[in-house]
């Protein structure tokens, strides 16, 4: 009896000792700031809490597409994500918000609109469908990008453009008459290099690291909405936690928060001088020429107003003039 406690009271010490796995799978290369912010959550991590923890990072879908990632998020297979915000849309409508063309005048209106009410209340948009907001992380401002000069609206009336799964998205490409894919990002490689998408809206960052611009040689600086991520983790897995490691874990999400929105700046900027460098065409718009596409895409703002709500629209708009 007494060799059987001992051995129940070993085994329960030993299992307790075990870390904590955390998996953080992502799709894109880890040199963008998505894929940046993800080994330095591991890093920040694992110091912090030392062999309480053991974070796996796993980029460019290696372990789950994004098409697959959130069924793998629930059904308890990864613990962290970073979608873009548009993955969203089957749990909640509030963050159609960041989608909406030309809603924010650039990075620190989004930071002041995140770090506000509003925004902070956005991480609490899904926990009834058990999905827990983390933190938002920026990757940067999306710009146009084609196998021919985009100057005007009308310039991509007719192309196939490839769009993340977002019916604000779509609406947006459908405005500017042109055709939308709806695509996978580890499938648009391959359709940019077989021209089966002629244009695309993706960030300096994003454009660098796949190269499109090698093959869609025109990137028109249109700075018309972001690209942002939001790390997320299940309710289950996250109020299964130890509280000290919700604690410290809350406060590498807020170092790498800060973090990012400095290095995706620098990343974006140092991406586009390599896009020029490689010889592609990068069209600077005067303001009279933005206004035209600005007008263009006014009617999704009306069409999708009512279910995102007017109220969250008022205080992103509010964000642009403090």
């Amino acid at each position: 009896m007494v060799f059987l406690a001992f051995a129940i009271l070993y085994g329960h010490s030993a299992r307790a000792e075990e870390p904590i796995r955390i998996r953080f799978s992502h799709v894109v290369a880890e040199g963008t700031p998505k894929g940046q912010a993800a080994l330095a959550f591991k890093r920040e991590a694992e110091k912090r809490l030392g062999t309480k923890v053991r974070v796996e990072v796993y980029p460019n879908g290696t372990l789950f597409s994004d098409a697959d990632e959130m069924a793998a998020l629930l059904g308890g297979k990864v613990e962290i994500l970073a979608p873009s915000l548009s993955k969203f849309e089957p749990y909640t409508k509030k963050l159609r918000v960041f989608d909406l063309p030309f809603l924010f005048d650039g990075v620190r209106a989004i930071d002041r609109f995140q770090n506000g009410p509003a925004g902070l209340a956005l991480l609490g948009a899904m926990t009834d469908r058990g999905i827990r907001g983390l933190a938002f992380l920026h990757n940067g401002m999306k710009q146009m990008i084609a196998t021919r000069p985009l100057r005007r609206p009308e310039n991509l009336r007719g192309l196939a453009v490839r769009l993340q799964d977002s019916d604000v998205i779509e609406a947006q490409f459908r405005a500017l008459g042109a055709n939308p894919v709806r695509l996978d990002f580890a499938r648009v490689g391959e359709a940019v290099e077989k021209g089966a998408v002629e244009a695309q809206e993706n960030t300096w960052s994003n454009i660098a690291s796949q190269g499109f611009h090698k093959r869609q040689r025109h990137v028109t600086e249109t700075n018309h909405a972001p690209l942002e991520y939001l790390m997320v983790t299940s309710t289950r897995f996250w109020d299964s936690l130890p509280a000290l490691v919700r604690l410290n874990l809350e406060v590498v999400l807020t170092k790498i928060t800060l973090d990012n929105a400095d290095l995706a700046a620098e990343l974006n900027d140092q991406d586009r001088r390599r896009i020029q460098k490689d010889g592609a065409e990068i069209i600077r718009l005067s303001q009279g020429e933005l206004a035209l596409w600005r007008q263009a895409m006014e009617p999704v703002w009306r069409r999708f107003e009512p279910e995102i709500g007017k109220d969250l629209i008022d205080a992103a708009l509010a964000a642009n003039t403090r």
